[in-house]
Order: structure tokens, then C-alpha cells, then sequence
């Protein structure tokens, strides 16, 4: 019962937080687009949270739904299946939450000041989600989490690793764009970071299941 009635208010204050993102116009350049935050991100309570840059112009803004409908969708999807998670088990966010985009429509890495915008947002959402372990995805989101709760990790240093981070574990992991994988981390070396995810989920259940009454 104790367990419903935590989900129930996660639930809520998740809802809530979706309410005011979506009304959100901090952005003076992303107030033409919405913030891709609902039910479709995934579910408070889940174990895992993962944390992406901003929604892809054919991606998540397209599809209201965080890495699908482009390429980077379809490798992040198919990292999960690597270490047999399934969306339906995880979360997914943004460290900003609505599309950049250049003059010329094209993607663009959000600025530090869009980011800093939706900082309190990403940390509510930590908050209502609760999840064991967060997964950063790029350098971006990263560096995001340091308004939330400080912390000295770099993307170079740390990818792959397990870090206690804010009463939980973050491990940071590339971004699986296909820039990316042909540039900075190809996907022989991306898999196996994932299995960095999958030892983490093990050991804070273990931690969960030690702290139990």
C-alpha cells in the first residue's frame, strides 16, 4: 500500500510538471515548439532514467517521443535491446526539452542559457520519476546534471563508468547519434558501455533491497 500511495503522488507531481513545461516560453528562440515531456517519456517509478540533449527535429519533436523516429532513435533503441531493456521499462528526458533549431531549420546544440532554462525542470523530474540510476547521453546532458546536484565528472574521463551521483548512480555514456558513432565512439565500444548501465541497475537493486525494512 505504502508503495501505490508513493507511486500515486510521483505520478502526480509528474503530471503537473508536464502541465508547466508545456506552457513554458523561457526560450525566446524554441517559443514556436513545445516541450516533448509527457506520458509517452515513460513512467515515475522507473528504474532507469535516461538523460539525451534536446529532441531531434525529426526525432522527438516530430514524434513526441525521445530518441525515436531518426537514426539516433533506432541505435538507442537498439543499445536497450543490447542489454535487454525495453522503453516500456525506462525513462527519457532532454537536458532541454524543446527542439534548437539554426535559422536554417537544421539541429542545433542547445545554448548553456537553454539548458540553464530548463534545469529546475530536469531536476523535477529526477525527483518525481526517482529512478536508481540516470544515464547521461553526450557531453550536454552531462553537464546539465551539475544544476542539479554538483558533480566533477567529464564525458572523456568517465564514459562508462559507475558514479554514486545524488543518492543514486549516474553513468555517462556517448550520445548514440550517428555523428557520433562515426566520429568519437563507434558501436563496438558503445554496447559495452552499455553493459555499464546493466551492472548498475544490478548493484542499486541490490543497495534498494539491503536498505529495505
Amino acid at each position: 500500500m505504502h508503495g501505490e500511495y508513493f507511486l500515486s503522488r510521483k505520478q502526480g507531481e509528474f503530471e503537473a510538471l508536464v502541465a508547466e513545461a508545456e506552457a513554458c516560453r523561457r526560450c525566446p528562440a524554441m517559443c514556436g515548439r513545445s516541450a516533448v515531456l509527457s506520458e509517452r517519456n515513460g513512467r515515475a517509478g522507473a528504474r532507469v532514467m535516461f538523460v539525451g540533449e534536446a529532441p531531434g527535429r525529426q526525432g522527438g519533436d516530430r514524434t513526441r517521443v525521445p530518441f525515436s523516429g531518426d537514426q539516433s532513435g533506432r541505435n538507442f533503441t537498439r543499445y536497450l535491446a543490447s542489454i535487454n531493456l525495453a522503453r516500456e521499462e525506462v525513462f527519457i528526458t532532454n537536458a532541454a526539452l524543446c527542439n534548437p533549431r539554426s535559422e536554417t531549420g537544421a539541429n542545433r546544440r542547445p545554448t548553456r542559457e537553454e539548458v540553464s532554462n530548463c534545469s529546475g525542470f530536469l531536476r523535477r523530474q529526477i525527483e518525481a520519476v526517482a529512478p536508481r540510476v540516470v544515464v547521461t547521453l553526450g557531453a550536454v546532458s552531462l553537464a546539465a546534471l551539475k544544476a542539479v546536484e554538483y558533480h566533477p565528472f567529464t564525458l572523456k574521463e568517465n564514459v562508462g563508468q559507475i558514479r554514486s551521483w545524488n543518492g543514486r548512480l549516474l553513468v555517462p555514456l556517448y550520445h548514440p547519434s550517428p555523428q557520433v558513432l562515426a566520429s568519437h565512439r563507434r558501436e563496438p565500444r558503445q554496447l559495452e558501455d552499455y553493459k555499464s548501465v546493466a551492472r548498475a541497475l544490478v548493484e542499486a537493486d541490490a543497495r534498494a533491497r539491503a536498505a529495505a525494512p
